[in-house]
């Protein structure tokens, strides 16, 4: 089959590698009709290369048809149409039953002090082939799966394989209170979804991102939209009587702009020899803080910080004085995708489409084109901000 394989920093290429099989009993394999090229599969094109080796199989946000079961598959059959969730969950341990799938007892990577497994994403999770690909392998594919309907366009469906679960956790976890003022910080697609459930919920949404293009769309959706400027802060506070937001929403993560003394060393640290490289960012890492840095400042005394966006560093310094201080909640986390699917499916089916899922995706294209899309969406070049790619 066709896939998309990591060969090197901002390398990526589409090879032909052996087709998936089954490999347990509780495996399925799926035809891929859709995968979507995520923010975080950046960070492995620019930075967690010592995590990856060559030949490794990208991707975690896919969707197709089910097209073999192993023996012991109960809830799927040949010919299903499903959305794969990223992370690999059993459904049945303490963690699964807690709401907490991304801390999956069953697949937890222990070697890296890792939570659940995940599709396409290095050795810290895992390292299970990733679903840019023709076909994908399904472990524990009875509850790693979510049944939808064949009536409605993939795109209907395909972002609660990730970004669209992730937007609703960080939504969640930032405790808005009722008619309050949510601030999200960056408009790339998890920022996009967060900033349109905010206005599904009825809250105030002030939204910020440096690139037009993503300001435009957001505002399609009654967003107040900011440039990423210097002051941009004090503008919150002056939108908030002088407090600052009830809630802030970081849909940036660890290559945030700024900071470029820790950019310095990130890329430094790709110089380095794998496993060294990999110690260093194990035990050492530093993340490109501006964002949290600026949902802090920005939030009022007494409000939540959630964190959407991926931070990967060990050794990042936070302002604890601060956070203290100001009396500050903060709620994180790898998004629980089977947890908020009975919250999320009757919106993507709604003919309404409340969140907008169908207007995300600026680029659809084959696999093949895959590569330079990468960079393309990476540069935030022609106006790219989701890419769904269709094997």
């Amino acid at each position: 089959m066709k896939a998309l394989t990591w060969q090197g920093k901002r390398d990526v290429r589409v090879d032909e590698v052996e087709d998936p099989r089954i490999e347990e009993p509780t495996d399925a394999i799926i035809r891929v009709t859709s995968s979507a090229i995520c923010g975080s599969d950046l960070h492995l094109y620019e930075l967690l290369g010592p995590f990856l080796d060559r030949g490794d199989i990208l991707g975690h946000e896919p969707m197709g048809e089910v097209v073999e079961v192993g023996s012991e598959v109960a809830e799927l059959a040949v010919g299903d149409r499903v959305v794969i969730p990223f992370n690999i969950s059993c459904g049945h341990c303490f963690m699964c039953r807690r709401g907490l799938q991304s801390q999956c007892e069953t697949t937890q990577v222990r070697e890296y002090g890792s939570g659940a497994a995940l599709f396409g994403y290095t050795k810290l999770y895992g390292q299970v082939p990733g679903g840019q690909a023709e076909y994908l392998r399904v472990p524990l594919a009875d509850y790693n799966h979510v049944r939808v309907g064949r009536e409605l366009p993939d795109d209907r469906y395909l972002y609660l394989s990730d970004i669209l679960p992730t937007a609703w956790q960080g939504v969640e976890y930032a405790q808005v209170p009722e008619g309050g003022t949510l601030a999200v910080l960056g408009l790339g697609p998890v920022g996009q979804l967060a900033s349109r459930i905010g206005v599904h919920r009825g809250y105030r949404v002030l939204a910020v991102d440096p690139v037009p293009e993503r300001r435009a769309m957001a505002e399609r959706h009654g967003i107040l939209t900011y440039d990423l400027t210097d002051t941009i802060v004090d503008e919150l506070r002056d939108l908030t009587e002088g407090r600052g937001a009830d809630s802030v929403v970081d849909a940036v993560g660890l290559e945030a702009h700024g900071a470029p003394g820790v950019k310095f060393a990130q890329q430094a640290v790709g110089l380095l020899p794998d496993a060294v490289a990999r110690v260093a960012l194990d035990k050492a890492g530093v993340d490109r803080l501006t964002a949290v840095y600026a949902a802090i400042d920005a939030v009022r005394r007494g409000g939540t910080v959630s964190l959407s966006g991926v931070y990967a560093g060990d050794a990042d310094v936070l302002p604890m004085k601060t956070m203290f201080d100001k009396q500050l909640s903060l709620r994180m986390g790898q998004c629980n995708v089977k947890r908020w699917i009975d919250d999320l499916l009757p919106l993507v089916e709604d003919p309404a489409d409340p969140i907008g899922v169908m207007d995300l995706a600026t680029h659809h294209a084959p696999l093949e084109d895959a590569p330079g899309l990468y960079s393309t969406f990476q540069r935030k070049e022609d106006g790219c901000i989701k890419v769904v790619l269709n094997p």
